[in-house]
């Protein structure tokens, strides 16, 4: 077959562009506060939050065990998860981030040490729970100036639910003469504390090891 028979193929018209896909509405949100806001509503709740618990304090050593104390823990537990809620939608910031677990552990450690105080609970569970939150606040600070940020996983959120429920059952009045329950649930509180403790200190070390950060 000769050169000239041979028809010239007509080159093939270009696909439209793809379009991009819609945002999601999380990716769309455009948010109130930015990561440098100080004074939001979340941060309000959590400054709530602090300046209640010598309230709570002072209640549990004068009255103990009462359903006016369990009350007022009620509510400082409940809005624990509030102030997290209204940050996600308005915009986390910084100071949220710090202002937030120090919060949880003013009121919880507070609480605990208040019911050691009237003789409620032992003090030897407390000193663990107490351990563990200060050094694992210390370990999450120094890590994080080596650029390591560790996620929180599930079994933290069960550990403060464990917490706040161990506090609960201590301060409803017709629990207080049972003390091997609430020795019972304050110890339970206190082996997952350590569980998750562990739990965070071993991430730490892998996403440090990972980034070659550890131990720098």
């Amino acid at each position: 077959m000769s050169d000239s028979s041979v028809t010239p193929q007509t080159p093939a018209a270009p696909l439209p562009p793809t379009p991009a896909p819609p945002l999601r509405p999380s990716e769309a949100r455009t948010y109130t506060f930015g990561p440098s806001a100080l004074v939001t509503p979340a941060n309000g709740i959590t400054v709530l939050r602090l300046l209640a618990t010598p309230l709570l304090i002072a209640l549990i050593m004068l009255w103990g065990a009462s359903w006016s104390t369990m009350v007022i823990w009620g509510v400082l537990s409940f809005t624990d998860g509030i102030d997290g809620w209204v940050a996600r939608r308005q915009g986390t910031t910084r100071s949220g981030a710090f202002l937030d677990p120090l919060a949880d552990k003013v009121v919880v450690l507070g609480a605990l040490i208040a019911l050691v105080a009237n003789g409620t609970i032992w003090w030897v569970p407390v000193a663990i729970i107490a351990v563990r939150e200060v050094g694992m606040s210390v370990y999450r600070t120094v890590v994080g100036r080596r650029g390591v940020s560790i996620p929180a996983r599930p079994s933290a959120k069960i550990k403060t639910l464990l917490q706040d429920v161990a506090i609960g059952l201590c301060l409803i009045p017709w629990l207080a003469p049972h003390h091997t329950v609430l020795s019972a649930a304050i110890w339970v509180a206190t082996a997952l504390t350590v569980f998750t403790g562990a739990q965070y200190y071993l991430d730490g070390r892998h996403m440090g090891q990972a980034t070659g950060t550890h131990g720098s």
